[in-house]
């Protein structure tokens, strides 16, 4: 083992450390809606964007319905030009309940993408001073949307977004699913991200997202984000911009998410949005070899007898015990496997990027823009 060499790993295992050490304090100050009954006395609307979710919508609209606490609240939902039978089940499982009302979406301009689009429309109809954002594949504890809007006023925030619980399913799910909650626990410092206005300090989760609705006009609502790919994140760095306060929170305890069945479908919803996440190809290139070297590398020098490198890679594993204990995800044995779910998460930011040039990303059917051309 050159000398080179072992400084990098002693650097990567020194980085790993510490974010385990970040993660743990982060666990220890993460915002999270309390359990439990709550009460919410101002008007609500909870915005639910549809597009060929007929199979998977029925658990999440009964879960809007299932509300308790609210004391003035409206259901928007949008269908966003499905194809199959979507409109149709929201109507059977909503009845004659008058909290719902059931929209027919226009298709986006071009360069506007789906999603935020449809949001677009469903804000401009909704009366509520607080906005919900809901993905049909979130299935909310029955006091949730009541808790989320009390954290969004006891803490003094304009926006909140209360990650949920992520199921995983099938080896694919398992190795990479989970990074999601774990990357913000160890890279994001959530007190300074609450009021910083630096774009790299925010963090949002679109499946559960609960915005103050004069914040939303000031900061130029969903419209201002129509063009983006996560536009989750961009609508919060909007709030920050317009001088609010927003921050990812801990929804484990209050929503649950299961985003895809298959790898197939893991595999394209990642296509679809890292090279967004990672801002230029230049910057997809230090992500992934800084993500490499802190916890692969270790992890690899461990297999010929570093001790630096098994220091590495217990504490890539340690971090990976401490956002999974505390976001409700599988423990054991899936946090050993850490450095192989960043490898995969490498190989994902890759091919993200490759198919962005190649033109090749879509999603639910629409093409997203090639570069230069949004």
């Amino acid at each position: 083992m050159g000398s080179r060499f072992r400084v990098i790993v002693r650097a990567g295992a020194l980085a790993a450390v510490l974010g385990a050490a970040h993660a743990a304090y982060n666990a220890r100050v993460v915002r999270a809606p309390r359990e439990g009954p709550a009460r919410c006395r101002e008007p609500v609307s909870i915005l639910l964007p549809l597009r060929d979710e007929a199979a998977r919508v029925a658990p999440a609209l009964r879960a809007l319905l299932a509300q308790r606490g609210l004391d003035d609240a409206e259901i928007l939902v949008l269908d966003d030009c499905s194809a199959d039978h979507t409109a149709d089940v929201v109507r059977q499982v909503a009845g004659p309940d008058p909290r719902v009302t059931l929209l027919t979406g226009a298709e986006p301009p071009p360069g506007l993408l789906g999603k935020p689009h449809a949001c677009h429309q469903l804000a401009r109809r909704a009366r509520g001073s607080v906005l919900v954002c809901v993905d049909a594949d979130v299935v909310l504890a029955p006091d949730a949307v009541a808790a989320a809007v009390s954290l969004l006023r006891t803490a003094g925030l304009d926006a909140v977004s209360p990650f949920p619980r992520q199921r995983a399913d099938g080896l694919g799910a398992r190795l990479v699913q989970p990074l999601l909650q774990w990357s913000w626990l160890v890279l994001l410092p959530l007190r300074l991200a609450e009021t910083s206005p630096r774009p790299s300090l925010a963090a949002a989760n679109g499946q559960f997202f609960v915005i103050d609705a004069a914040m939303l006009r000031a900061c130029g609502g969903f419209a201002a984000v129509a063009g983006e790919v996560l536009d989750d994140i961009a609508l919060m760095r909007a709030v920050k911009r317009a001088g609010g306060r927003g921050v990812v929170a801990d929804g484990s305890r209050i929503a649950e998410c299961h985003m895809y069945a298959t790898w197939a479908q893991l595999r394209d919803g990642y296509t679809k949005s890292l090279w967004s996440a990672t801002g230029s190809p230049l910057g997809a290139s230090a992500i992934a070899s800084l993500l490499l070297v802190v916890w692969v590398l270790p992890a690899v020098a461990a297999l010929g007898g570093s001790r630096a490198g098994l220091l590495g890679y217990a504490a890539g594993v340690a971090g990976r015990v401490v956002a999974a204990r505390r976001t409700g995800s599988r423990v054991w044995p899936d946090s050993l496997a850490h450095p192989v779910s960043v490898l995969a998460l490498a190989g994902l930011i890759g091919r993200s990027w490759r198919a962005r040039y190649a033109g090749r990303l879509a999603w639910k059917g629409r093409p997203l823009p090639r570069p230069g051309t949004a």
